[in-house]
């Protein structure tokens, strides 16, 4: 599976949400809804998750190994470092 386009788009934010990123494998499957997140060891990548009846976060899309949440992290960051700063007072949301 090859990673094959990769869009991240900063926001503005009071909180820890640096961005949100959409990716896409193989000119044929994507997931929206990835965030960058500035957390206490610098940024990481937050899978899309939807909140349970009881209140937690569960993920709805994941890597199953290690080495490939690297692969997908590293491409995201990439694309972070390399987007566009968001104009000023603009959030986006998909």
């Amino acid at each position: 599976m090859k990673i094959t386009d990769v869009r991240v788009r900063k926001i503005t934010s009071e909180g820890k949400l640096r961005a949100y990123a959409t990716i896409t494998f193989d000119d044929q499957f994507v997931i929206h809804n990835l965030k960058v997140i500035d957390g206490k060891s610098g940024l990481f990548v937050a899978m899309p998750s939807r909140k349970t009846k009881n209140g937690e976060f569960k993920d709805v899309a994941h890597p199953i190994s290690s080495e490939f949440r690297a692969v997908l992290q590293d491409s995201i960051l990439e694309a972070y470092e390399n987007a566009e700063e968001p104009a000023e007072n603009t959030n986006w949301e998909e």
